[in-house]
Formats: C-alpha cells, structure tokens, sequence
C-alpha cells in the first residue's frame, strides 16, 4: 500500500497532505520566477526578493493545520470510538456520547440493553421518543452546563429512568463528543416505594373485616358466653378461620410485593414444565379427588424447557389449577395442555404455551379484563369461603410479566374457563412437534377476539 493511502494513520496522512501542499507552492514560485526572468520583466534582484517570498509562503502553508473529514466538530474519528466504546463498557450505567447534532457517537452495552436496540449513528429521537428527555438533551447541546429528565420506558416491562446529561469542554478526552447521557434505572426504588404504600394501604381495608371479627369474638367470650361451652367452641372455631383468612392474606400481600419489586428484572435459567406441572398436580391432587375432579397434564416430550424461574412458574401454575380445582364442577377433569409456539407475538422468538382449562359456570365477559386487578372478585362472598384473598391472578400476571411472557383468560358462561399463559423457549431449538394456533390469544387482562 502506497503512502499517503488509507492504510496510513490519521497523522501520517495529514503530514502527507502538508508536506504536498508545500511542495505545490514552491513549485508554483519557482515556475513564476523563471518565467518573468526569460520574460525580461524582472530584474534578477527583484526575482530572488519574490522568490523568497514565495518560498516563504510555501513554508508557512505546509505548517497549517489540515482540518480533515474526522477533525470536523461534532464528528468523532472511527479509531476513537472504538476507545470510547470499551471504556463505556466498563461503566455500571448506561452512558451515551453524543456530537454537537444529536447524533449518537457512542454508547455502551447496558446502554444497548435499555433503549433496547443499537443507537450509535442514528439521531438520539430514534431510540429516545421522550419530548422531556429530549429537550434536556437540547439545553445542554444549546449551552446549558447539566441537564436531568424523568421518563418511562413501557416495553417490554414499564422502567422508570432519570437521564442526566452534561455537556463537554473542549478539553474532555472524550472530544469533539459534545455531551455524555447517563440513563439511571430507578425503577427498583420507585416499586419499592411503591409496594410498601400499597401494602399498608390494601393491608390496612383487607385486615380491617376479619381482625374486627376476632375482636368482636374476643370480647364476647369475655363476656356473656364466658361460661358457655357450646357457644365457646364455635366462636373458636371462627376465630382459626379469620386468624387463617389474615394469614393468607399478609402471605399473598408479601408475595405480591417481592414479585413487583423484581418485575423488572428478567428470571434467568431454564423450567423443565414437565416437572413442574406434573408436582403441581401431585400436590393438588388430594384437593382435586375430595370433589371427585382429575388434573389431566398434557406435555408432549421433545418440548424445549421454559426460561425463567422454577419457584415463581410453581406458583403461578399452582395459583391457576387451585383456582381451576375450587370453581371447577365436580366431577369434571381439569386439563393442562403444553404446547410449543413459534414465534411469540411480542418478542418474536419461539415460545411455550401452556393452558389451564375447566368445566366450572364460567365467567361473564365484562369481569374479564378486570381479573388481574388487586382485591377484584366477582363474586366476594364465595371467594372468602374458598379461601381466596383475590390477589391470586394479580401475581400470576406479575410473574409471567417478569418472564416477558402474556397471560390470556378465555371463558364462557355454562361451559368454563381457559388461562392461557405463553413464556419464551429456553433455547433457540425448534419444537419437535406441532405449533399452536395463538393468533387469539389476548393480552394480559384482555379478553380475547
């Protein structure tokens, strides 16, 4: 390769274009010299005073600073973002560099990972589509020394971020970079915060009821019935129930809060559902044969495992065939069916999905998208007879949310009740059998077409 030619360093090739830049100008001088000179129209004094001032000039030219392509402002030379780029990677947060148009210079993998596609080269709209995060970006690139922004990102779990950006000096290392973005994931905290109101605030109307009655009971076996035998028995006998009921509770209410706090952080590993569903089932089976019901699992083998968490996806499918047990018909099979999905309708990669169905009196289609709320049940009286503390499908949601996963409720009144949850396929193998049909399976708390 030639010198000069694209295989030289940035350096190298601005001493090249100097050096050529010179070479021209005294080339220039001395073709005019010798030309007035055979012309007659300079004296030889003359000549040798222009002469040296050309070459002179020639010197002076050679030592101006070449301002190449990469050198322009708000242009980073390809060598050094590839600089930037490991030294980004290295940092705990995600961080942006940007030029002096917005345009994204350089950005690191936890970076990447948030905005949830490659930004670098593209105008930082592209990735970022918040007018408040955006317009402190603006300031900062208009002058403004700092800038700060609260935004969420809703897919595929909501994050709420705080963006802090500066603006660089020309003196940065990281220059002709104009400003740095460091995308802070609050999201922790904030649910954390969040939890904790929500559980003094749902614990505090759902204790209120059952903690009332065991008052009222205490004080009546102070009382009046001090004495009574029978009426002694059965108050106790209440008591269990509500001091039971309150247990529930406080368990479900303390389940609810863990799996909101880690929402948005993604389970790791692989779930054998063959297993899992088959424990389930041996579990509930007592439960299932006192109302002369079945728990038929359908899990075809060959079937890739599930990815996520073994103890959340336990119950969560320990939530589903519980419910499908206690409003379930007697004397009706409760069926589990897994089947293999090939491309998830949110993420695109191939999946799992797994059914829950029973043969109980169905729920009315208005009740459907309202299911995964907190504290909703249809019909409260029956739920606390059965032990339900109606937060049972809020933290089915919930999981399978963390998993990246939807969970779809199909029912019809006089006929049952279907729940259908899909979840990402632990490795990218193809199914050895065939896909389902998931083209009406609705989003979570959506009834489907």
């Amino acid at each position: 390769m030639e010198p000069g030619t694209q295989g030289d360093p940035p350096k190298d090739r601005m001493v090249s274009r100097r050096a050529g830049r010179g070479l021209a100008a005294l080339a220039a001088a001395l073709f005019l010299i010798v030309t007035f000179a055979f012309a007659g129209w300079l004296d030889v004094a003359p000549a040798v005073v222009l002469a040296l001032v050309l070459v002179t000039g020639a010197v002076w030219v050679a030592r101006v600073p070449v301002l190449t392509v990469h050198d322009r402002p708000g242009e980073v030379p390809p060598d050094r973002i590839g600089e930037f780029a490991e030294v980004l990677d290295a940092l705990p947060d995600p961080v942006i560099l940007l030029d002096g148009g917005r345009l994204v210079v350089a950005a690191n993998r936890l970076a990447h990972e948030i905005l949830g596609t490659s930004p670098v080269g593209l105008d930082l709209a592209a990735s970022l589509r918040h007018p408040g995060a955006l317009e402190a970006v603006d300031a900062v690139l208009g002058g403004a020394a700092r800038g700060e922004a609260d935004f969420t990102i809703p897919v595929p779990v909501v994050r709420a971020i705080t963006l802090y950006a500066a603006r660089l000096s020309p003196d940065s290392p990281l220059w002709p970079a104009r400003a740095v973005l460091v995308l802070d994931d609050t999201t922790e905290t904030k649910r954390t915060q969040e939890a904790q109101a929500d559980f003094v605030a749902n614990a505090s109307h759902e204790l209120r009821s059952p903690l009332s009655s065991l008052i009222g009971y205490i004080e009546t076996l102070q009382g009046h019935a001090r004495d009574d035998e029978a009426a002694r028995g059965r108050f106790l006998e209440i008591m269990h129930g509500e001091a039971r009921r309150m247990a529930r509770l406080i368990g479900d209410l303390l389940s609810l809060s863990r799996v909101e706090i880690d929402e948005h952080v993604p389970a790791r590993g692989t779930v054998d559902l063959a297993a899992v569903l088959g424990s389930v089932a041996n579990t509930l089976a007592a439960q299932a044969d006192a109302r002369s019901m079945t728990i038929d699992v359908d899990c075809p083998e060959g079937l890739p495992p599930a990815a996520g968490d073994r103890d959340q996806l336990t119950q969560v499918f320990h939530n589903l065939v519980d419910n499908a047990v206690k409003y379930g018909r007697a004397h009706t099979p409760i069926r589990v069916t897994v089947r293999p999905v090939d491309r998830l309708p949110d993420s695109g990669v191939p999946g799992l999905a797994i059914a829950v169905a029973d043969q109980g009196d169905g729920i009315p289609r208005e009740h459907l998208p309202r299911l995964t709320e907190r504290f909703y049940r249809i019909d409260k009286g029956r739920s606390r007879d059965m032990g339900g503390t109606g937060l049972g499908l809020a933290i089915v949601e919930r999981i399978v949310a963390r998993h990246r996963g939807r969970l779809a409720i199909d029912s019809t009144v006089g006929r049952g009740s279907t729940f259908t949850v899909t979840l990402p396929a632990g490795d990218r193998h193809r199914p050895s059998v065939g896909p389902l049909d998931i083209r009406n399976i609705a989003a979570p708390g959506q009834p489907p077409d």
